[in-house]
This record gives structure tokens, C-alpha cells and sequence, in this order.
């Protein structure tokens, strides 16, 4: 088990940034996205991905969240969020995950490209 407290706190953050963004800034464009809502949406799928790639394994395409406007985006976002979060917790930072593409991750690199996943989004949505 190890911690991933960073990654939770930064998916609450960014999470309640996006619930409290008035529409006009939600439907703003951003570098690499259409909008801000499409850019958290877009780390949602990303973050959702990861835990369905340690909960589950390699084995098929991850389900993926829908697109249910620009006023859900901070939910889903901190639900996907959520999810890693569990996923990740009772595992030790050295165990290795496999990957779509046939290779291993350890649970550390998977939860350091999360929160980096998540630093970059509210660095590119501010």
C-alpha cells in the first residue's frame, strides 16, 4: 500500500475548480482542446483508463465516459479521479501493471503520470 493522497487532492482540487466555472470559461478554448469542459473530460477518460488498466488488466478497450455536457465535467472528473485513487492505494509503488501495448508499469510511474496528468490541466485551464 502507498501513498496516493497527492493524486487525490489534486483531482479534488481541479475537480471543484471545474463545478464552481461559470459556462463562459467551461466553453472557453484551450490549448489542444475545444474547450476547458473538453480538456477535463479528456483527463477523466485518461485517469478512468488508468484504474480500469489496474483493476482489470490489458484485456480489451476501457470503457469510456460519456460526454454529458460541460456542467458534469468536474464530477466525472473527480469520479475517474476517485476510481485510480482505489485502485492504486492497496498496491505496492513496485508492482508492475501490464499495458495495452504488451508492457509492464509499476504503480508508482502510473500514479506520477497521473498527477502530472492532472498538474497540467489545471495549469492549461487556470
Amino acid at each position: 500500500m502507498f501513498d496516493v493522497l497527492d493524486l487525490q487532492d489534486a483531482v479534488d482540487a481541479l475537480a471543484d475548480r471545474f463545478r464552481a466555472m461559470p459556462q463562459s470559461r467551461l466553453l472557453g478554448a484551450v490549448e489542444g482542446h475545444r474547450s476547458r469542459a473538453a480538456a477535463a473530460l479528456a483527463l477523466a477518460r485518461e485517469l478512468a483508463a488508468t484504474a480500469q488498466l489496474v483493476e482489470f488488466g490489458p484485456a480489451g478497450p476501457p470503457r469510456e465516459i460519456p460526454e454529458a455536457g460541460a456542467f458534469a465535467v468536474g464530477d466525472q472528473l473527480a469520479v475517474a479521479g476517485h476510481d485510480l485513487v482505489a485502485a492504486l492505494g492497496p498496491l505496492e509503488p513496485q508492482a508492475r501493471i501490464a499495458t495495452r501495448d504488451g508492457a509492464h508499469r509499476t504503480a508508482a510511474d502510473l500514479l506520477a503520470e497521473a498527477v502530472a496528468a492532472v498538474g497540467a490541466v489545471s495549469v492549461s485551464c487556470s
